[in-house]
């Protein structure tokens, strides 16, 4: 069985993170593409890059993921996915395995959020939130629920904070698209703050691995080991002097990385 599931094509599935889209890996798709061994999928997940429906008619948690859902009932049954989420993509590619355990050879948490099957996704969330001041995040937008004015529902990047950290040592053109390509995006942290959502028997059972980014300012290479403490992948690689936009600043080094993940597994 192990050698059969090694002769099916595979098919590199990338999902971006809060307040992205497909359009972020526009040079790692490229790069993955050159060797024609792989297919490779950037997708938008609901509300995002250049998907159709606005902000306010994401309803759920499920509107959001839709795209990535609808996109792996579709694969066809000689291919089998590897799911690559990026930062806050971490969160729907863990319910997708979740979903379609089978279909999914590997995930690859990149400086992500990468649940256990024991707490709620939403837990990371808040830990994320917990170890960062509101002065850290600069001019980021956020929204409130109404009900206790803590909780945060939506938020947008500020172009301050995106220079400064986010996109800290990427190319002036790729900061300056992102500011022009970047939309609001929501938390879900009520739905995703259900402790049923990931089991042993689904998510449990698909390889992962997480990619370390060593100078990200974002996550933190502190807060990005506390999500392998406390969800122990099957591999951990780091990438040395590496910010949170990676497939920007080093998307050949991000690519050698995959590739080599996609020969062991």
């Amino acid at each position: 069985m192990a050698d059969k599931n090694k002769q099916k094509k595979k098919h590199f599935v990338l999902v971006h993170g809060f307040c992205h889209g497909a359009w972020c890996w526009y040079k790692l798709v490229s790069m993955l593409k050159i060797n024609g061994r792989h297919s490779v999928t950037a997708l938008d997940l609901g509300g995002c890059g250049v998907h159709p429906k606005q902000l306010h008619l994401i309803s759920s948690f499920s509107d959001f993921s839709q795209p990535l859902i609808d996109f792996l009932a579709r694969l066809p049954d000689d291919e089998t996915a590897i799911l690559v989420g990026h930062s806050y993509g971490g969160i729907p590619i863990s319910v997708a395995m979740e979903n379609f355990p089978n279909k999914i050879s590997l995930s690859v948490f990149v400086t992500a959020y990468m649940p256990n099957c024991t707490d709620p996704p939403a837990t990371l969330i808040h830990e994320f939130f917990k170890r960062c001041s509101m002065e850290s995040l600069m001019d980021c937008e956020f929204t409130f629920d109404e009900a206790s004015g803590k909780l945060p529902i939506s938020a947008n990047l500020g172009p301050n904070y995106m220079a400064t950290k986010l996109y800290k040592n990427c190319p002036l053109e790729d900061l300056e698209l992102s500011k022009m390509l970047i939309r609001p995006s929501l938390f879900f942290l009520e739905e995703t703050s259900k402790k049923a959502l990931l089991s042993q028997e689904n998510y449990g059972s698909v390889k992962r691995c997480y990619v370390v980014c060593e100078d990200d300012e974002v996550m933190g290479e502190e807060f990005q080991r506390y999500n392998v403490e406390n969800s122990p992948p099957d591999d951990v690689v780091t990438i040395p002097d590496a910010g949170h936009m990676v497939m920007l600043t080093k998307p050949e080094m991000l690519c050698l990385r995959l590739l080599e993940l996609a020969d062991k597994y």
